[in-house]
């Protein structure tokens, strides 16, 4: 009985590949891949605490790859509970001791396998999906507010697609006044099962039907994990993007070997120091394989290399990085002793070394080594000071090259205004320049500004603009013309109502008169035109 329940055990076999994607400088996203822990962790909180806060997460939860020896899936689910909520202090600790991760929080999904049932812990938009007989379920539900709209049914899931809003995170762990205990889920575990866990990196840009063809197209893993995060980005991700994908296999005749076992993966911003991770679950742990590097031709990719920085590339190598926990690095001697840098061990003239402060050999040493700090000090600042002044220079040169070509341009331009009461022709544009006027008359037309309408005087007043010298003129003859029109008209207009006066009754209606509010763009009325 014993031997059958042994070889119909479950065994976790998994794999994940993060990639930092086009847009960002850094990789916030964080993976872990195990035989009895799958884990994805999304970060946020800007370029310097994303990246933290989704690492402590996935260091709070690796000791689960190590703890869940037995099959008590109530014990495994209390503490996959615990360990999200320790992860949550952990991180609320360091932004309080360090103010620059203020903000800082992470998504956390992850599923382990006790037994023959799954337990799933999640929080946050990070998805898990699980494909079973060819059906892919989605297993977690979003906590965002986009979700709350479609829980609601204010939104559909199509509209929540390109929401404005859809990137607002309701429930995280972190450096926020939010409830951090996560949606804790236990199922029946089944051969063949496959898990699914992706950033919204992924999962906010492919549709579920497109993820569920891909999860039964392709059974083996890398290539699947593979290919999802490249038709991520592809499809125009923004983000980091981040798969894990694992399968539950089952140990047919479990004589044939001692244990199925896999290499923990660790991958994205906690893949930087494999070793603390190697120490938590006392065993040598890899770092999970690079997105194949399919892009690196086109425009976007040489684009975003330019912006990352070198150091996010995790390990910065295309092989693959293997850590070793620190008991098997002291037997090889790889565990270096730290060097605090505050006392140098100084060799003597008689082969003796010494450490002692007191020491006149290591006195000097000492005083050396402060003077070369010192020395460095200084030529830091000084080289600090002299890039803030060549940036100043720079910005004042632009400045200056701005405002002359600004100057030089207005000066080209022309307009009439009014200059002491008549009609002007002006050089440059009518506006100031702290406080100095960019334009100057150049000829008066000796038409007088009071006889124009009012309207005509309110556009000289602003300035009306023309675009060279010739049409100045032009205007200003076209405004003059008008204007004695408009004498003539109002002459005839008072030459009537004096008849009217002397008693020529026959005039029960006076003439048409121009209208005052023509423009002086040169064109006369009707009723001018019919009255003179």
């Amino acid at each position: 009985m014993t031997e059958t329940r042994t070889s119909n055990k479950l065994f976790l076999y998994s794999t994940a590949v993060s990639d930092i994607g086009y847009v960002r400088s850094n990789n916030q996203d964080s993976a872990f891949a195990g035989e009895r822990l799958v884990a994805m962790c999304d970060g946020m909180g800007g370029h310097a605490g994303g990246d933290t806060a989704s690492t402590i997460a996935i260091r709070s939860l690796a000791h689960i790859e190590r703890d869940d020896s037995s099959d008590d899936v109530q014990a495994l689910a209390k503490m996959m509970e615990t360990s999200v909520i320790a992860a949550h202090d952990a991180i609320v600790g360091k932004a309080k001791r360090e103010r620059r991760l203020s903000g800082m929080g992470t998504t956390v999904t992850a599923v382990a396998l006790a037994g023959e049932s799954w337990v799933l812990a999640h929080i946050g938009d990070s998805r898990a999906y699980l494909l079973r007989d060819g059906k892919l379920t989605r297993m977690t539900q979003d906590h965002s507010y986009v979700q709350h709209l479609i829980n609601t049914g204010r939104i559909s899931p199509a509209e929540a697609r390109n929401h404005p809003q859809r990137n607002v995170v309701m429930r995280v762990l972190g450096d926020f006044d939010i409830d951090p205990r996560p949606d804790i889920s236990i199922s029946k575990a089944k051969p063949a099962d496959r898990w699914m866990i992706c950033s919204d990196g992924l999962c906010g840009v492919l549709e579920d039907s497109t993820i569920g063809d891909m999860l039964n197209s392709v059974s083996d893993q890398e290539e699947c994990a593979q290919e999802l995060v490249t038709m991520a980005l592809k499809a125009g991700s923004t983000d980091n993007v981040t798969v894990v994908i694992a399968d539950a296999t089952l140990a047919l005749d479990a004589d044939a070997f001692e244990v199925p076992h896999q290499t923990p993966l660790v991958g994205g911003a906690a893949s930087s120091n494999l070793e603390a991770i190697a120490d938590i679950v006392d065993e040598p742990v890899a770092a999970a394989p690079k997105l194949r590097d399919e892009r690196s031709e086109s425009p976007a990719k040489r684009a975003a290399a330019l912006a990352q920085q070198p150091d996010d590339d995790e390990g910065g190598t295309d092989q693959a990085r293997l850590a070793q926990p620190s008991s098997t690095r002291e037997e090889t001697g790889e565990r270096k002793v730290p060097d605090t840098g505050e006392i140098p061990v100084v060799r003597k003239k008689d082969g003796s070394a010494s450490a002692d402060p007191y020491d006149p050999d290591v006195a000097h040493a000492i005083r050396q080594e402060q003077l070369e700090q010192r020395r460095q000090g200084r030529s830091r600042r000084r080289h600090i000071r002299i890039m803030v002044a060549s940036a100043v220079i720079l910005v004042l040169a632009a400045v200056a090259a701005a405002v002359t070509g600004a100057y030089l341009w207005s000066q080209n331009q022309y307009y009439l205004g009014n200059d002491e009461g008549q009609v002007a022709i002006y050089k440059g544009v009518p506006t100031k320049a702290f406080d100095l006027p960019l334009s100057h008359p150049v000829k008066k037309t000796g038409i007088s500004v009071e006889s124009l309408p009012q309207s005509w005087q309110d556009q000289l007043k602003d300035g009306i603009t023309v675009s060279s010298m010739e049409d100045a003129e032009e205007h200003a003859d076209l405004i003059g013309r008008e204007a004695r029109n408009l004498k003539k008209t109002d002459k005839g207009k008072d030459g009537k109502n004096k008849e009217g006066k002397d008693g020529s009754a026959s005039s029960s209606a006076d003439p048409a008169t121009p209208s005052d509010s023509g423009s002086p763009s040169g064109h006369g009325s009707q009723d001018g035109q019919h009255t003179s």
